[in-house]
């Protein structure tokens, strides 16, 4: 049972954990527990001895949940630092998608013109289909997911989404 909550905010989460099993697992149950959605979910190693990985959380949330989910977050032992990019201010956040979109002729066309537009890469064709790759801002993926359904759009995969701190400091 999801819980709908009026005042909700996006929050995009950065929780940098000791690269161990059942981290995940213990993070994703702290969301469970209150009823909240994980919106967006990406892990990765992130240190060269493979001891500290990155997990960027996006989800939805009144200011005082977040604030709870983060101070509980902070208490778990294998987790050094949380950071809540939207509150901590200037951040880029991006994500990668492939799209596959079936098309011929006129449709064909109109999807190489668009793709170019949003800077789309193709990365395998066929003569009734292209797979796109696309990395940008959520809202740009968004909108050319939008535009590729109506041009035929087959299938779609999404990384999720990573961000991190605008200049010279780490988050």
């Amino acid at each position: 049972m999801k819980i709908q909550h009026s005042d909700s905010e996006r929050h995009a989460l950065t929780i940098t954990v000791d690269n161990e099993a059942g981290i995940l697992a213990k993070i994703a149950g702290l969301f469970t527990a209150r009823g909240y959605n994980i919106d967006s979910l990406t892990v990765a190693d992130i240190t060269e001895d493979h001891a500290l990985s990155r997990i960027t959380i996006v989800t939805k949330g009144p200011p005082p949940v977040i604030d709870q989910i983060i101070a509980q977050l902070e208490r778990l032992v294998p987790v050094h630092k949380v950071v809540d990019l939207t509150e901590a201010g200037a951040h880029v956040e991006r994500e990668l998608a492939l799209v596959k979109v079936a098309g011929r002729g006129e449709n064909r066309g109109e999807a190489l013109r668009l793709a170019n537009l949003f800077r789309a890469k193709v990365v395998d064709t066929t003569t009734a289909s292209f797979i796109f790759e696309l990395t940008g801002a959520p809202d740009k993926i968004d909108t050319f997911i939008a535009l590729m359904r109506e041009l035929g759009l087959v299938e779609v995969g999404r990384t999720g989404i990573v961000g991190m701190m605008r200049g010279a400091e780490g988050a």
